[in-house]
């Protein structure tokens, strides 16, 4: 059975389309569970972030896989058709290899990657959809990305989304440290951001999150406040940085609500930086006056800055990967033939039995031991000799010179002498 991906991604897809199939982390269990019950898939694992929607599976039709992710998003059919990509084993391999490796990320040598690929495996392992070739694909994936990382310079200077919206801020306002940041959510990306905007000393920073422990943790490791999400209608006019990343499905910064937080700011500009998908932010804020908003995709340009000045790392990247690809792949097809190795064993250990059978019953009659091993030794050369002869003798001439062919090589045969005619 064969390993595919089916997807999309950021160059194949806008973010309105990306959004609309992105999975939430606690319902990516359940989707696993369905996906190989409703395909009759034998592995699937996940992997759904801001940039990207990946099923891996093996066994079952990317037809099938890519009709039932419309489905379990309550698309109409073929509205993924323009932006799916479905990759079949000799790509599948070498493309999870890349995207661990940050090779095919929006951010060239990214690191979050590969943590996201980890959980995504984890997730699959505790829903019980993974199974010995995903789990060694993996396992295989995240080696070499280690290998990529440490051996090449892919991930140097690397230029992270959170850093881009630094840079956007910088921009927008002459000065970063006369703002006051607002941070919603208390994920890796809002971490990194934190990071990023801390070390330009804002005014102030506060931490939004829909629990208190956890915004709360976050806020003491950068000095910053902490306050629930229930208190951003009467808090966001304070605030001229946003930056949101949640896990929430529906936006929580509509457009009434901006228009008001403008109107209290009396026109004072607000800068947006949305990193969710799907996205925290309504679309059409983006069009109200006074404010900048951007999304992920809108960061794109100045994270590919990095791109060529790093060239010579990907070349170096992309022969390592291609390279283990290859052995993967060799084993993987070494384990297509495992089930044929099986049944030829087990045919031929029936075929002693049956003998062995035959020689303990001559014995029980008398027969001389060595009369008893010629019988055997006849009666098995009979029996494997059976069916190659009988192949030969029913073969049509094409199908008997492919046979011949085949014969001389498995058994090592000379060619017969010719009889001179």
């Amino acid at each position: 059975m064969s390993l595919h991906t089916i997807g999309l991604n950021h160059t194949t897809a806008p973010l309105e389309v990306r959004e609309r199939v992105a999975f939430a982390q606690d319902a990516l269990a359940d989707a696993l569970r369905d996906v190989t019950g409703a395909c009759a898939v034998n592995e699937a694992a996940i992997l759904s972030t801001c940039n990207r929607t990946e099923v891996f599976f093996r066994g079952g039709e990317p037809r099938r896989v890519a009709r039932w992710l419309e489905d379990v998003k309550g698309l109409p059919a073929d509205t993924l058709r323009p932006h799916l990509y479905t990759l079949g084993q000799d790509q599948s391999v070498p493309h999870a290899f890349r995207v661990a490796s940050g090779l095919d990320s929006m951010v060239l040598g990214e690191p979050q990657i590969l943590g996201q690929m980890k959980l995504a495996v984890r997730t699959a392992e505790s829903a019980g959809s993974l199974g010995l070739v995903l789990h060694r694909l993996f396992q295989r994936t995240f080696a070499v990305a280690k290998d990529v990382r440490t051996h090449t310079e892919i991930g140097s200077a690397s230029i992270s989304m959170a850093a881009a919206a630094v840079k956007l801020a910088e921009r927008i306002f002459p000065s970063i440290a006369e703002q006051r940041l607002l941070l919603i959510g208390a994920g890796e990306m809002i971490e990194l951001a934190a990071s990023h905007f801390a070390a330009r000393h804002p005014k102030s920073i506060t931490i939004a999150n829909r629990t208190h422990e956890r915004g709360q943790s976050l806020a003491d490791r950068i000095g910053a406040d902490a306050i629930l999400l229930n208190e951003l209608p009467d808090r966001l006019p304070q605030y001229d940085m946003i930056v949101t990343c949640t896990a929430s499905t529906l936006p929580i910064l509509g457009k009434g609500l901006i228009e008001r937080v403008i109107r209290a700011r009396r026109h004072s500009p607000v800068f947006i930086v949305d990193l969710a998908v799907p996205r925290d932010v309504e679309p059409e804020v983006g069009a109200l006056d006074d404010v900048f908003l951007y999304s992920v995709d809108d960061l794109a340009s100045i994270v590919k800055d990095n791109l060529q000045i790093r060239r010579e790392a990907v070349v170096q990247a992309e022969a390592m990967i291609a390279d283990q690809a290859g052995r993967f792949l060799n084993w993987l097809e070494g384990r297509s033939v495992v089930p044929t190795i099986h049944a030829l064993s087990g045919h031929v250990d029936d075929l002693r039995e049956l003998e062995l059978e035959r020689a303990r019953r001559m014995l029980a009659n008398g027969a001389s031991p060595e009369r008893v091993l010629e019988a055997l030794a006849r009666g098995l050369a009979n029996k494997f000799l059976h069916a190659p002869l009988s192949a030969l003798n029913t073969a049509g001439d094409a199908e008997r010179a492919e046979l011949i062919a085949l014969f001389q090589r498995v058994y090592r045969l000379h060619e017969p002498p010719g009889d001179g005619l």
